[in-house]
């Protein structure tokens, strides 16, 4: 009778096979596939409903601010800081991210904020505890397919998506630059993406610094800047429930500052998010769709301001959502598998202070 329950429990057939060392990961982690995996969120239908969550506050103290500035708890206990490169990027080597106390938490989050992302490879950390230095950093959001049991830990799997939601071609990837959330209340701050299975060859991530990104502006430009809000938009659509024969066509709209100063650093930082920016508020649309291009050009095109790293399996990468875009190469072409778990915390609502200054005044390099 026991070997028939056996037989007779069911495993959701799977859309795409399940890489073997995320299996693996997640077994280890007592995760329940039987169920099939990534589980899809419930979409919102109605703009009304969509904007009811987006409009919600979150109360939100960055744990960046009540860390010690020499960072001494987290650099004494690692083997090497490595930046990366002048702008953006630090490695830290010898480190476990599920063995660091409260107060490495604290030095960490403001590591982040300074310089970006940090990676960290050879981690062994289990969804669950990945999601738990998450939730020490602040409330999580969560972003589409997830893992079964924990909503807030979103599924990062390139090959399930070509497959089942988004189509790439090699002419026409994956979304390019971008930094995410930007129609929400409060969008994301810091995230951080475990990798599991990676390619061999390709798949880098890269990150663009948001900080460089705004001392590339003249000063007048930046003066002119300054203080300018401009309207995002939600990469989903949804219907209008007042006037619902228009179809899934309405987007979510929030109004944040481009220019918006990160709480933790005080520094100036360039946000945009081409694709996901309707306009310049106060400007005509010429006006703005060419500052708007400028700014695009200025923030990816940059290479000095950048970084591009190439992951191995069990790497873990932390940026800051605020201060940086980030994109993914897709050179593989789904080739070889690449997956992995994201945690995301919620920050501040975005806001600029003109008593702030830019990180290149802050360090005491020209900037004029």
């Amino acid at each position: 009778m026991g070997s028939n329950a056996a037989l007779d429990k069911s495993t959701a057939p799977q859309a795409v096979p399940i890489p073997a060392p995320t299996r693996r990961r997640f077994e280890a982690a007592g995760i329940d596939l039987s169920g099939g995996y990534p589980l899809l969120p419930s979409d919102f239908e109605y703009l009304q409903d969509a904007e009811a969550k987006g409009d919600q506050v979150h109360p939100y103290s960055d744990a960046g601010i009540r860390a010690d500035p020499e960072k001494k708890e987290l650099f004494r206990a690692a083997k090497a800081i490595n930046h990366l490169t002048s702008h953006v990027g630090t490695e830290i080597v010898g480190l476990q991210l599920r063995e660091l106390s409260d107060k490495q938490k604290d030095e960490l989050a403001l590591l982040v904020a300074e310089r970006g992302v940090v990676f960290f490879r050879e981690q062994s950390i289990t969804p669950q505890e990945q999601e738990a230095l998450g939730r020490y950093w602040g409330e999580l959001y969560p972003q589409g397919p997830y893992v079964p049991g924990h909503p807030d830990i979103t599924t990062i799997w390139t090959d399930f998506f070509a497959k089942t939601i988004r189509k790439p071609t090699y002419r026409q990837p994956f979304q390019g630059f971008h930094t995410d959330m930007v129609h929400e209340r409060h969008p994301p701050g810091y995230t951080h993406l475990h990798k599991d299975a990676v390619p061999d060859v390709g798949g880098d991530l890269l990150w663009a610094s948001g900080y460089a990104a705004y001392s590339k502006l003249s000063p007048n430009f930046r003066s002119f800047l300054d203080g300018k809000q401009a309207v995002f938009v939600s990469k989903e659509r949804y219907i209008d429930r007042n006037a619902p024969s228009s179809g899934r066509i309405h987007p979510v709209t929030r109004t944040h500052p481009i220019i918006r100063v990160h709480p933790v650093t005080g520094w100036k930082s360039l946000y945009i998010a081409h694709g996901w920016v309707s306009h310049i508020v106060g400007l005509d649309k010429k006006e703005s769709d060419l500052i708007l291009g400028y700014l695009k050009d200025i923030y990816e095109n940059n290479v000095d301001i950048q970084c591009r790293f190439k992951f191995t399996p069990g790497t873990s990468a932390i940026w800051d959502n605020r201060c940086t875009l980030h994109t993914a190469s897709w050179d593989y072409e789904n080739a070889s598998e690449r997956h992995g778990t994201r945690v995301t915390t919620l920050a501040e609502e975005p806001y600029y202070d003109e008593k702030a200054t830019s990180r290149r005044q802050a360090l005491g390099l020209e900037d004029d």
